[in-house]
């Protein structure tokens, strides 16, 4: 290869710093990329993209490397993680932020302001690849999904070119970006709404694993009719310290009245073992609700959508249970809210008229053969459909849209990257849908 001129650090095989820019979080997958090139500014990001054009070389992005799907052999990485800037306008309601952001960044510059974004799950997940996703946030009942809020976003193409899009600017690509995940581009600053959002009701609470049937159908009739202010899940986990199986109820409400509004659910759980709700900051809401952030790990995740949740469907995530890991779990999570109501033009994320998920996340490989399990006995029930950035698997990649918005896609892909250039992780070809 020829040599690569950049402001930030090139990295080859061999080279001190080579192994530590090309971890992630996400260990399933151990690149050994030819050249990984640490990008210090936008001129940056455009340079790799031509150089990788021109030698034939496979190209991925990586930040936090949270949603690496597969591995970056061979080919040129791009590291966006030293583009961190982020930039609050309080007027405006709008942050702007580089591609290495993450939402702990985002989180504290904009709580100054008493405002939110619509903010990760995990604060250490990077802010950009979870917005193209789609992004499903702990307010995302109340405003809807990230991908929703995005109001401009700069991009280099395939082509190597820089753009700025919006809804008034190249509108195809502005639309495909709030959803489609990677394949349209490299953003290398985005743009979005913030909201005012200062204290939430938030936690996550313990209960005995035998309140778990009973809880769960409560969950199931209780759901359909919470607020849109209230944002909750069921799930089954493991104790850290035993590993003994427990039920948690997570809640994040964006109101200061959440045990009122909680007590049906409550009132089928029972007595609990451990009573975490409480009014936080929203910087510190997510961690108490969520837990700490896992370090890194190779992990999997699998998840449906459901339309209902008959009784056996729900005997069977009780039955089948959380992974057998301190860090695994199964999830029941309730939907709909502002995430069905999209607004004129919204992006293609997710099946929006769907209302419930069911999750299990595992180590892999160690827990494989249980997702595997569970994955089997859920499918009969579910839709088919899936959701992108809680996806591990990229053979199911189309699954994650509706029929409709996966055929738009892929005719955008054909105009703005008809040669596949952005393929890695999450691929919609540049194909003709029939």
């Amino acid at each position: 290869m020829t040599t690569f001129i950049a402001s930030g650090p090139v990295f080859r095989p061999g080279d001190a710093g080579y192994d530590g820019h090309r971890a992630g979080w996400q260990w399933a997958f151990a690149s050994r990329p030819a050249v990984i090139v640490a990008a210090a500014g936008p001129d940056d990001v455009r340079q790799a993209v031509l150089t990788a054009r021109e030698h034939a070389l496979p190209f991925a992005v990586q930040a936090t490397g949270h949603g690496i799907l597969a591995p970056a052999d061979g080919g040129l990485l791009l590291k966006t993680t030293a583009l961190d800037r982020v930039e609050i306008d309080p007027r405006r309601r709008i942050a702007r932020v580089g591609p290495g952001a993450v939402w702990a960044d985002v989180n504290r510059a904009a709580a100054r302001y008493g405002l939110a974004g619509l903010a990760g799950r995990c604060s250490t997940v990077g802010v950009t690849g979870y917005t193209l996703g789609g992004g499903q946030s702990w307010l995302s009942r109340t405003f809807g999904f990230a991908a929703d809020s995005v109001v401009r976003a700069d991009v280099v193409t395939a082509g190597g070119t820089t753009l700025t899009v919006s809804a008034d600017q190249h509108p195809d690509l502005f639309w495909a970006l709030r959803g489609g995940g990677g394949n349209f581009g490299v953003v290398t600053s985005l743009e979005f709404r913030l909201y005012p959002v200062r204290r939430v009701f938030s936690g996550m609470s313990l209960y005995p694993l035998e309140r778990a049937p009973a809880t769960l159908a409560a969950y199931r009739d209780w759901a359909p009719g919470e607020p849109e202010a209230m944002n909750t899940a069921v799930l089954l986990v493991r104790e850290p310290s035993s590993g003994r199986r427990l039920l948690a109820i997570r809640a994040f409400h964006h109101g200061d009245d959440g045990h009122r509004v909680l007590a049906p659910l409550l009132a089928a759980a029972g007595p609990p073992l451990v009573d975490a709700y409480a009014m936080r900051s929203f910087p510190d809401a997510s961690d108490a609700t969520n837990g700490p952030d896992a370090p890194p790990m190779a992990v999997r995740q699998e998840i449906e959508l459901f339309r209902t949740l008959p009784d056996d469907l729900l005997d069977t995530v009780v039955t089948a249970g959380a992974p057998d890991s301190p860090l695994g779990f199964v999830e029941v999570r309730h939907w709909g809210g502002a995430m069905a109501r999209p607004g004129p033009g919204a992006g293609p994320a997710g099946h929006r008229d769907v209302p419930f998920s069911v999750m299990a996340v595992g180590p892999s490989p160690a827990g494989d053969e249980a997702l595997d399990r569970l994955s089997a006995r859920l499918r009969p029930y579910a839709t088919g459909g899936s959701f992108l950035t809680l996806l591990t698997d990229p053979s199911r990649t189309r699954d994650a849209f509706t029929t409709a918005n996966y055929t738009r896609l892929a005719a955008i892909k054909r105009v703005w990257d008809p040669g596949n250039f952005f393929h890695q992780g999450h691929n919609i070809p540049p194909e003709v849908i029939p």
